[in-house]
């Protein structure tokens, strides 16, 4: 596999032992065959750095996670990691979508304290599509601090509905409304493919990452997206540890994506999206 000199993996998470355990991830850990009781508390570093290593990613966007019942991979967490590994890592904020101002305040803080560049949030974690009005304050907020919002768009891995990740009308009233704000919708959209690129065609501020895909699974209709009028549309992803990110690459070359076009999806397009180094 032949990878330009800068790869970026717009969606990781550097995991614990309770996060990995946690009874949402059970169809995931199927997945990936992993016991819950075999995990340790704590994750070395190394578990993570190996995987990028090995895909030769150069940068890689590690995500907070907070849910319904409060901080799962928390922001601090997250931000000492990235802070070991500056070079290689960074920050994407999550918040706590109840409570929406104190929500605007931990985004601030998060991003002009501990230095993240994004924040994501889980339509499918908290069973609300984006266009609900507990989003909308984060939105604005986002537009400020000059940081993407993130989010999740197609069906629910784990076991809870999928409508929330639907991209319309939900995140298609949102990027109408609110038309300064980036938005890159992670796990490329599946069954509704098609509605996610026609909300990156219409809007400029509208992207898809391929977390949680291999290369080699990518809808057809992605495929002629990525090699034509959207190559500066998708974002590579891998959604480890779910994925690797090595083996999300693997068939690349399957997709005869030309070498512009190669090169913005597996890191350009993220590097002006996320306004990285």
């Amino acid at each position: 596999m032949n990878t330009p000199a800068f790869v970026v993996d717009a969606w990781i998470q550097h995991p614990t032992g309770p996060f990995l355990r946690d009874p949402l991830f059970a169809t995931l850990r199927r997945w990936m065959g992993v016991e819950a009781d075999a995990l340790p508390d704590v994750i070395p570093d190394a578990f993570t750095l190996g995987a990028l290593e090995a895909a030769s990613v150069s940068v890689a966007l590690v995500s907070a996670w907070w849910g319904p019942s409060g901080p799962m991979l928390d922001n601090d967490a997250v931000a000492a990691f990235v802070g070991r590994y500056p070079e290689r890592l960074v920050g994407v904020a999550s918040v706590d979508l109840a409570r929406p101002m104190d929500a605007v305040r931990e985004l601030r803080r998060a991003v002009r304290s501990l230095g993240m560049r994004a924040l994501r949030i889980l339509p499918w974690l908290w069973g609300l599509p984006p266009n609900d009005r507990r989003y909308y304050p984060l939105y604005a907020e986002c537009i400020e601090l000059d940081v993407p919002f993130c989010l999740q768009v197609g069906h629910a891995g784990p076991l809870r509905p999928s409508e929330p990740g639907r991209p319309i009308p939900y995140l298609d009233e949102v990027a109408c409304e609110f038309p300064e704000l980036r938005i890159v919708g992670g796990h490329i959209g599946y069954p509704w493919t098609n509605e996610m690129i026609a909300l990156a065609t219409k809007y400029p501020n509208v992207y898809i990452d391929t977390s949680a895909y291999k290369a080699s699974r990518y809808p057809p209709e992605l495929v002629a997206f990525m090699r034509g009028h959207g190559r500066e549309k998708v974002l590579f992803g891998s959604n480890w540890p779910m994925l690797s990110p090595v083996n999300c690459l693997d068939k690349l070359d399957s997709l005869g994506l030309e070498e512009e076009a190669r090169a913005a999806f597996l890191g350009e397009n993220a590097r002006r999206v996320f306004k990285l180094r």
